[in-house]
């Protein structure tokens, strides 16, 4: 009985918990706010068309019927142009990881002054706003036709990407590491070397083979305009109604990102 009792006590005396309105109400704000958007928006997107994919769903499959017969007479080519593809992905996202170090430093917080941060904040928002496409299109007319202007067209937007995602997981880190090499008498830059780096170089590798995935697709978008690899012939093919070897090109593309799923799930096992 004497235990119940001092179990009783005890629960009596903490203290009550307060309820945070002022949290309370913007989360709900936030979701009043969330459905009008989405209310607005609704006649502007034409989301009462969603019936048609229904009622017209014959016309998908009359177009899909043309995919089911894959061709790959032309195998050979079809691999040479996405390994041009994967190429283009892998320069784009190799001279965007190495800029996005520097820059990512440069936009954190807690490691630069803010009439450094807040200019080079909107130069990385500049980056990553305009789509690749636009850059494509931008390098096409500088360098010409190929992959080249893939190439640069997939670091400019990735760089502003990655430089983001970079800043961040530097304003995250633990800052005792750095007090404790700074009261050594160490550089900025030794403090940001031994102390920053560190802490987030598996992030970075994580966010940097991540970006690879993606830029693998967009790299096959970016042959629209003429920047080399499978997309490029995939278009042309399309174009032409030549299906059979579009669908193949499909099953190509389809094959080769799981590959790079499947790789890239180890290496960030390997690196975190």
């Amino acid at each position: 009985m004497t235990d119940l009792a001092d179990v009783s006590t005890a629960a009596s005396s903490r203290p009550a918990v307060k309820r945070d309105w002022k949290r309370s109400l913007a989360v709900t704000a936030t979701w009043v706010g969330l459905a009008i958007l989405l209310a607005l928006s609704w006649q502007t997107a034409e989301m009462f068309r969603w019936p048609s994919l229904f009622t017209d769903a014959g016309n998908m499959a009359t177009y899909v019927a043309g995919f089911l017969k894959p061709d790959f007479g032309d195998w050979r080519y079809y691999i040479e142009e996405m390994l041009v593809t994967l190429e283009i992905a892998l320069w784009g996202t190799f001279l965007a990881a190495v800029c996005a170090v520097p820059l990512g430093i440069l936009s954190a917080r807690n490691m630069a002054p803010w009439y450094v941060v807040q200019p080079v904040r909107r130069l990385m928002d500049l980056f990553r706003s305009i789509h690749e496409l636009v850059y494509a299109v931008l390098f096409v007319v500088a360098v010409g036709l190929g992959p080249f202007a893939g190439v640069m067209a997939l670091f400019v937007h990735t760089t502003g990407v990655l430089a983001k995602l970079f800043s961040e997981a530097v304003e995250a880190i633990d800052h005792r590491p750095v007090e404790a090499i700074r009261s050594t008498g160490a550089s900025k830059v030794q403090e940001v070397v031994f102390g920053v780096v560190p802490q987030v170089l598996p992030l970075w590798i994580s966010y940097a083979i991540y970006r690879f995935e993606s830029n693998v697709r967009a790299a096959t978008v970016l042959g629209l305009i003429g920047a080399g690899g499978i997309g490029q012939v995939l278009f042309e093919t399309i174009r032409g109604f030549y299906y059979p070897q579009a669908s193949a090109m499909l099953i190509v593309m389809l094959v080769t990102v799981s590959l790079i799923d499947v790789v890239s799930q180890q290496l960030r096992k390997l690196f975190l």
